[in-house]
């Protein structure tokens, strides 16, 4: 009997590696679905960084907007109408 034990034993390692894999699976796929969420909130939301970048830039083109319009008003002879510039 224990030799007949001893020799199915390599067999059984197989169904014990796959019925492993399956227990494990739902830990797996639960822990991708976790992973993949967060990657999207992580996308979705703008950090701090990337917000100052956005107020910079915006903070520079009306900025811009400004020395254009005072320069187009010194050439008319008119007073700058900064309504013209956005932000």
């Amino acid at each position: 009997m224990r030799v007949l034990a001893l020799c199915a034993l390599p067999l059984l390692s197989g169904c014990l590696s796959a019925a492993v894999d399956l227990v494990t699976l739902p830990v797996k796929a639960a822990s991708t679905a976790v992973g993949a969420a967060g990657k999207a909130v992580d996308l979705a939301t703008t950090s701090q960084a990337e917000a100052d970048q956005k107020r910079g830039r915006a903070v520079r083109l009306r900025e811009q907007c400004i020395g254009e319009e005072q320069r187009r008003a010194a050439r008319a002879n008119r007073r700058p109408d900064y309504g013209r510039c956005k932000g």
